[in-house]
């Protein structure tokens, strides 16, 4: 499609969702002029991105085709007929993709039907078919994007503007997709806001809700936004992140992730209880989800979230998500509603997606009760900030309690010169118990920039003189079994096993019998140290 052509939209058929059926304001399929390409950086499905000449951000290019009037005409024309005739009940077809998918062949044989102009390639038509189906049932061209899973966020600024995303490997990027005007975007807000049963209007402004795909949306609206309406998506990743991506990315080197996996264990006798923490997008949800992988999977798992993020290998796993209020104010589940509950479920760890409230205080509470091999994130920006925060409001944890808390594990998104954007663990902090009436924390692991590392301090470490205790071991067994565990994450490195599933059978067939598992490994010539 050329420079400003646009075609009108609907809103969407029926995918389960009720939705109007109404006249809403055309969305341009093309809006961006191209810059100035200095090299391609990455070829993929969805859309090429290039470093530009003049741009200090790579360009996220969508592949749009170039329709003519004539074609644009036509699909007009199909999507109203696809609106009239295309009728799809949910309680005969109850998967939502083979929902989609009769829709997709509904429009592709009406479009068929047409008299298509002669240079159509059955390569245009499928594009065609998929403009008038991610107009109709999805989210426009935001379902391109939102089909990209090395897209990290999708972010909305303003009408008139470029889309931008953020890519797992290329960092900020400009996309050459933009809303033309508000009633453009708008629509689209209200459509996800439908998908998921709520209300976004004057009245109430905001919207803060999960996609059925996992995805968190954020978004806002005169009179919150002054500047129109804002879109925030932070994509939920299909093949989520493990332990394996987060060694490879260097986020943590295999000797780190060993000993981390050791206290999370614990060698099911003392598993320890860490906060990780860090600042906005800078992945500790994504690590802490990696290290819940080692959860033997004979323990009952309770993880509650304001959004759900987490993604467990475990079958044992009750999620428990908040509900705000609705417009009467009333029906609110909180973070320390659930938490509360979590401890009467008879739970063996409870995962706390992000504190930050008085769900602080009952997490510690179960924690200084038997609750050990507890886990949650918090915004901070070091270890000592961490336990800082936890004592202040709104949180307000007696700092008698924090010793209750075995680690604070410091994650950071940073720029570095020649990498750009990365992640690395910067910090792992133990707390040591009280001195002069305040929690001491011992730093045991610190990053540094230069050899861009994260190294030993040299301080000894309390989690495995801990689990040491309790074992009945000696220092140097507990050191032989990080070793065994480095080896095995070794091994899953070199073989490529990165699905959190497949992590997860591995890591439980260790637990079962490690001695048969190295037997096994030493045959593929991967041996013990």
């Amino acid at each position: 499609m050329g420079e400003g052509e646009s075609i009108p939209l609907r809103s969407s058929i029926s995918t389960g969702a009720s939705e109007e059926t109404t006249e809403i304001p055309e969305i341009s399929t093309r809006a961006v002029g191209e810059p100035e390409i200095e090299e391609v950086l990455e070829s993929t499905e969805h859309a090429e991105i290039y470093r530009t000449k003049r741009g200090s951000q790579p360009y996220y290019k969508v592949d749009l085709p170039e329709l003519s009037s004539e074609e644009r005409e036509i699909m007009r024309e199909v999507r109203e007929q696809a609106i009239e005739e295309i009728e799809i009940d949910p309680r005969n077809v109850a998967d939502v993709e083979e929902r989609e998918e009769l829709f997709y062949q509904g429009v592709k044989e009406r479009l068929e039907d047409e008299e298509l102009p002669r240079e159509v390639s059955d390569a245009k038509l499928d594009q065609m078919v998929k403009i008038i189906v991610r107009d109709m049932i999805g989210f426009g061209l935001l379902d391109i994007l939102l089909e990209d899973d090395d897209l990290e966020d999708i972010l909305v600024t303003a009408t008139g503007k470029p889309v931008y995303v953020y890519h797992r490997r290329h960092g900020m990027c400009v996309t050459n997709i933009r809303f033309e005007n508000e009633d453009e975007l708008l629509h689209q807000i209200e459509k996800m806001g439908r998908r998921v049963g709520r209300r976004i209007d004057q009245q109430n402004p905001l919207l803060d809700a999960t996609l059925p795909d996992g995805s968190r949306v954020n978004a806002t609206i005169p009179p919150a936004s002054l500047d129109g309406p804002t879109l925030s998506i932070r994509k939920f990743r299909r093949n989520p992140l493990t332990i394996v991506d987060i060694i490879n990315y260097d986020t943590l080197s295999i000797d780190v992730a060993a000993f981390l996996w050791l206290a999370v264990e614990g060698l099911g006798i003392k598993p320890s209880n860490i906060i990780f923490a860090g600042g906005t997008a800078c992945g500790k949800t994504t690590t802490m989800n990696a290290f819940s992988a080692f959860v033997p999977d004979r323990e009952r798992i309770i993880s509650i979230e304001d959004t759900a993020e987490l993604n467990l290998p475990h079958k044992h796993w009750v999620r428990l998500e908040t509900r705000p209020p609705n417009v009467e104010g009333r029906g609110e589940i909180t973070m320390d509603d659930l938490v509360k509950n979590a401890l009467r479920m008879r739970p063996d760890r409870i995962v706390v997606g992000e504190v930050r409230g008085p769900e602080a205080m009952t997490m510690f509470t179960g924690m200084n009760t038997g609750h050990d091999g507890c886990m949650g994130t918090i915004h901070s920006n070091s270890a000592r900030e961490t336990v800082t925060r936890l004592t202040e409001k709104p949180m307000d944890v007696p700092e008698v309690m924090i010793p209750a808390l075995d680690a604070v594990v410091m994650q950071q998104r940073i720029h570095h010169r020649k990498m750009g954007q990365i992640r690395r663990i910067t910090e792992i902090a133990e707390v040591m118990g009280f001195e002069n009436g305040k929690p001491q924390l011992s730093r045991i692991y610190k990053w540094n920039a230069k050899k861009d590392a994260l190294g030993s301090t040299g301080v000894p470490s309390t989690i495995k003189k801990t689990i040491a205790d309790f074992a009945g071991m000696e220092g140097s067994e507990i050191e032989r079994e990080i070793k065994r565990r480095a080896v095995v994450l070794e091994w899953l490195r070199e073989k490529e096993i990165r699905d959190v599933y497949k992590v997860g059978e591995v890591v439980q067939e260790y637990y079962r019998d490690p001695d048969a598992f190295f037997e096994n490994i030493e045959l593929e010539g991967l041996r013990e140290e």
